[in-house]
């Protein structure tokens, strides 16, 4: 009865946070789908044949309106590295898809405060010069040349087929014409609908890990491993810890700000958080695609850069913002419920999950169905997804 209980317990939570993200998580994605259906990404691909700052902007800005799960990221990454872009232009492109997505920038304000949001946008174009930097050092010449000789041997990894879809609408008509077209519409739903797809996994383990974080774990027992009280050693200690926990929790995504809000009740320090959330690019089973990628020398540098960056970037969120008054004393978030009431969460979750019902029936009247069965397969299948505007 014991064990069952604690069970309980645990699901308990995890449902109730569930429910907290619905809708924001809906909103989120709907969002991205908007600005993934007019986005046609070849046309600046092209831009990132170096590891020149323009190109890294470039990679940076098309990362963070090509919202992807962590996998499928990783894998377009190698796609544009394959296609010619810098080693260094691909992972800036792959960092920027997972940690400057609107869909995280909504979740992080309504679960954590927008205090977390801001943290995300200063501190992720950050890590990317860190990243950028840490490669022009460390990933030149041989070692380089190495990483793109495996990765043209293509290699199958995770989410390829996902990666390799261009859904987005053609023609030159103006933008709300081109939304608000047919195409347009079935070109949001597609989206929208794959995207969840891709993430689903990673959410349900993260909303289930942290709910076994806020029923299992003491708050005693976090306060003590990321020494509380102590201001000055947690801000030396709690940004090396944060990436090493999330390599270890095997989730991404968004998946894992539930549990980084566990931490945050728990007494991690700011700057901890903040590298916890952005290391959704470590973890055990990305490390392994890396190097199935790009071969295992690439894949340990490539984690040792992608670490101590994150760590940095950690430190320096946390000194940026702690003479601006801008680091949230609020230690009890509120991420589990009692119960369902209605108030505006119930109202705005009926309303959002409307809007993913009207999608998800646009997918399936366009025949889309079929193409979830491919997200999981080989790129070469479907390098053209592309729906075009009816003249």
């Amino acid at each position: 009865m014991f064990i069952a209980s604690e069970i309980g317990d645990a699901l308990a939570a995890s449902g109730s946070m569930a429910w907290q993200i619905l809708w924001p998580l809906i909103l989120g994605f709907a969002l991205s789908g908007v600005i993934q259906a007019v986005v046609r990404k070849e046309r600046i691909t092209k831009l990132m044949d170096d590891d020149s700052p323009r190109a890294i902007a470039v990679a940076t800005g098309l990362g963070a309106m090509s919202s992807s799960c962590s996998y499928a990221a990783t894998a377009l990454a190698r796609a544009l590295f394959r296609k010619g872009a810098s080693l260094s232009a691909a992972m800036a492109f792959e960092v920027a898809s997972t940690n400057l997505v609107v869909e995280l920038g909504l979740i992080l304000a309504f679960v954590m405060g927008w205090q977390f949001t801001v943290a995300e946008f200063v501190g992720g174009p950050i890590m990317i010069v860190l990243i950028a930097l840490g490669f022009r050092l460390w990933m030149r010449g041989k070692i380089q040349d190495a990483a793109r000789n495996h990765a043209n041997e293509g290699l199958p990894g995770s989410m390829e087929g996902h990666a390799a879809m261009d859904m987005s609408i053609g023609g030159d008509n103006e933008f709300w014409k081109r939304l608000f077209s047919r195409p347009g519409m079935t070109s949001v739903s597609r989206y929208f609908i794959m995207d969840w797809a891709s993430v689903l996994r990673d959410i349900v383990i993260g909303v289930g890990i942290a709910g076994a974080f806020e029923a299992w774990v003491p708050k005693a027992s976090l306060r003590a491993l990321f020494v509380q009280g102590n201001p000055a050693l947690a801000f030396l200690v709690d940004p090396l810890i944060g990436p090493l926990l999330a390599m270890v929790s095997f989730v991404c995504s968004v998946g894992n700000i539930p549990l980084a809000a566990v931490l945050w009740n728990g007494g991690i320090s700011f700057g901890g958080v903040v590298s916890f959330i952005f290391a959704d690019l470590i973890i055990i089973p990305i490390l392994l695609i890396y190097k199935k990628y790009y071969g295992a020398k690439a894949a340990i540098r490539i984690t040792a850069i992608f670490y101590s960056a994150m760590v940095a970037a950690g430190y320096l969120v946390e000194l940026i913002f702690t003479p601006l008054g801008l680091v949230p004393t609020n230690r009890h978030l509120s991420i589990v419920t009692s119960s369902i009431t209605w108030n505006y969460t119930s109202w705005l979750n009926i309303g959002f999950l409307a809007l993913a019902a009207l999608l998800l029936a646009v997918f399936i009247r366009s025949g889309s169905w079929p193409m979830l069965r491919k997200m999981g397969g080989p790129a070469e299948q479907h390098q053209d997804e592309r729906v075009h505007d009816a003249e």
